[in-house]
């Protein structure tokens, strides 16, 4: 089924809920009203088809009042339609999805911090009579509604389930004012968290806390890579113990390293065989007569 035929029907069902919305109750001096608005159209042809005509785009609708009474089938429109100018007046209603910006709102939140919020909000006209009959104004009804309803949604939540689950909020306040409009005949199809602003003093500590668990995080890091290393020493000397011949090596590779990464560095070699005696005359002790 279209969408024109899905409106045309909920513009039935809307007019049928009431029994005043009809052209069947005008009274005698209504109908006699009506009968010579037509003798006057009839009389001033050509003239006074131009004034019986009117047209409306295609995104819009046109609800008739004839003498205060909205006629029987609903709306009009799209495309050209005739009125009587004399008893009848329309109004147009805007069928296009509408966009608007929830002003910057100050919210206690369920953990008593006080938070900034913005928002925004999609909504249509699904329903052109609900939306002329039914209330004064739609557009700033919706938008008042919008304000409140984000204010109660927050009000429930602390600040993390507000940083981190605004999807779902915007869920909530979506089906929230949907189901308050719907007797309006608007239709919110999105609701959006536009942006948060926390206080300054509140930022900053969490700034500091957050510094502080990377700081935390980063000395644990480093204690890992120490005791990793230490290991690795551990075992590096339990080889070269096993191996004299390695601390050579190691120690002419430590010389060729010293000398590429510093060559004004002036170096000695000295032979290893020097070294096992340096090392047995300090692991003796020292003894006083």
């Amino acid at each position: 089924m279209s969408s024109d035929a899905e409106q045309k029907i909920s513009d039935r069902k809307a007019v049928s809920a009431y029994p005043e919305y009809t052209d069947s109750s005008f009274g005698v001096c209504g109908w006699f009203l009506i009968i010579l608005s037509v003798l006057l159209i009839i009389v001033t042809l050509p003239l006074s088809i131009w004034t019986c005509m009117k047209t409306v785009k295609e995104y819009e609708r046109s609800i008739i009042f004839r003498l205060g009474r909205i006629l029987r089938g609903g709306v009009r429109g799209p495309g050209l339609f005739f009125i009587l100018p004399c008893t009848d007046s329309i109004i147009n209603v805007d069928m296009r999805t509408i966009t608007f910006d929830i002003p910057l709102q100050e919210v206690l939140t369920k953990d008593s911090v006080t938070v900034s919020v913005e928002g925004v909000v999609y909504y249509r006209v699904k329903n052109a009579t609900l939306a002329v009959a039914n209330i004064t104004n739609a557009d700033s009804a919706t938008r008042l509604l919008a304000q409140t309803t984000l204010r109660n949604v927050l009000g429930t939540k602390s600040l993390a389930e507000l940083l981190s689950d605004r999807e779902q909020i915007a869920l909530s306040m979506e089906l929230s004012l949907d189901v308050a409009s719907e007797s309006w005949g608007i239709k919110v199809e999105r609701v959006e968290i536009k942006d948060v602003k926390l206080p300054h003093q509140l930022q900053k500590a969490m700034a500091a806390e957050a510094e502080a668990a990377r700081e935390a995080r980063a000395k644990v890091i480093t204690a890992y890579g120490e005791m990793n290393a230490s290991r690795a020493l551990r075992e590096a000397s339990l080889v070269i113990a096993e191996s004299p011949a390695a601390l050579q090596l190691r120690y002419l590779q430590t010389l060729s390293t010293i000398a590429a990464e510093k060559n004004s560095t002036i170096i000695f070699p000295l032979p290893m065989e020097m070294f096992p005696g340096f090392v047995r005359s300090s692991a003796q002790p020292n003894t006083f007569s």
